[in-house]
């Protein structure tokens, strides 16, 4: 039987969601399969996987063969870099130890990435938002300084409203 390690679609319809499982080549893609290994959910940014990593270790070790998606997935997992370590292990260049640091520091300098990326987005959004206040804060005042330019025009010709209408009142009786 080929084994096939792949993604089985979920979600509605323009908002996929994947199943990373383990099925026979021949069975359709969202049919049955052998054992479910993870999830992928690429809708999300970054694209959030959850995956089984010592099962979907054990698959690749004993053969089963990935998909492109499913082996980049896996790649950035780490699974593939485990995979050669042990092999090393195996081969005796080097102990389980020094496997397992390497993994580690491998995994340490990948969150390190992931997180000066997020924060990046982080500051790019903040610097995005206080300039889209200043914008805001701008506009505002210019509409606040023509609505006070209106006041002031609309209180002085009130004024000369006022101004006239008491010149004539006061003209009227001197001429009486």
């Amino acid at each position: 039987m080929a084994t096939k390690i792949r993604l089985q679609r979920g979600g509605r319809k323009g908002y996929a969601f994947y199943s990373i499982v383990i099925a026979d080549a021949r069975a359709p893609r969202d049919g049955k399969f052998t054992e479910k290994i993870g999830t992928y959910n690429p809708n999300t940014n970054p694209a959030t996987v959850d995956l089984n990593f010592d099962r979907a270790l054990y698959w690749v070790e004993v053969g089963a063969q990935p998909t492109d998606t499913v082996r980049n997935i896996l790649s950035n997992e780490g699974v593939y870099l485990m995979k050669h370590l042990r092999g090393g292990i195996k081969k005796g260049a080097f102990d389980e130890a020094a496997a397992q640091k390497k993994f580690d520091a491998w995994k340490e300098a990948k969150v390190k990435g992931f997180d000066a990326v997020r924060n990046d987005e982080l500051k790019a959004k903040k610097a995005a938002a206080a300039s889209a206040l200043e914008a805001e804060k701008k506009v505002n005042e210019a509409i606040a300084q023509k609505v006070a330019e209106k006041k002031a025009a609309a209180a002085a010709a009130k004024a000369e409203a006022e101004a006239a209408a008491a010149a004539p009142a006061e003209e009227a009786p001197a001429e009486a």
